[in-house]
């Protein structure tokens, strides 16, 4: 088989999650919106590549037609490594091509609840959460948040980590550092999505 790249690896591992959590593979459409393709067509190019190279089994007519060959094989290499979150771009998928950096070897599994990916912190509106600047977060993907937690938050285009605090219609993101002030939204008008919860902390330097 040949060497996959960065890119197909994220590709397989997103695939082999779904198999794992729903009992079968992802159309071509949800792996486009997952990724931040522009199409469906530009995931199948990428299934092509995968199934040239010997990772999958394509089968283009079907709408769930992908086979991983040798899934333990493959789980293997990948079950160790979680993909790393940079800058993330206006708009984008938190998860997209653009925004990832690179992949961290470290154990999801080591996080309760399981991480699924890395985010690089910037600045030190959490200092006193000892996140600090150029931290990685691990974070788990939900939608879900209770009061109290840690969260990756997305307003508008900006993504922030903040504590998560909530009262009715009006949320409150602190910091924990008091020389930032909370970010208050009444969620009648203002966009709020939560993005994930933060279920660690890696210190720059050391992953």
């Amino acid at each position: 088989m040949e060497e996959l790249t960065s890119r197909q690896k994220q590709l397989l591992r997103y695939i082999q999650e779904r198999i794992r959590a729903d009992g079968f593979p992802p159309t071509q459409a949800e792996i486009a919106a997952n990724f931040g393709f522009r199409s469906a067509t530009a995931a199948r190019n990428h299934l092509l590549a995968l199934a040239r190279k010997g990772a999958i089994e394509h089968t283009d007519s079907a709408s769930r037609g992908i086979r991983v060959k040798e899934p333990d094989r493959y789980a293997a290499g990948y079950q160790n490594e979680l993909p790393l979150v940079g800058r993330v771009a206006a708009g984008s998928p938190i998860m997209s091509e653009e925004n990832i950096e690179s992949h961290v070897r470290v154990d999801p599994a080591m996080f309760k609840p399981r991480a699924d990916y890395l985010l690089k912190v910037r600045g030190m509106s959490m200092r006193d959460a000892a996140i600090l600047d150029g931290d990685y977060i691990a974070v788990h993907k939900t939608q879900e948040a209770r009061a109290g937690q840690i969260v990756v938050a997305r307003l508008h285009d900006e993504v922030t980590v903040k504590r998560f605090q909530r009262e009715g219609h009006r949320v409150e993101l602190m910091a924990e550092n008091p020389a930032f002030k909370p970010i208050v939204l009444d969620l009648r008008r203002d966009a709020l999505v939560i993005e994930g919860l933060c279920v660690g902390v890696i210190r720059a330097g050391h992953a």
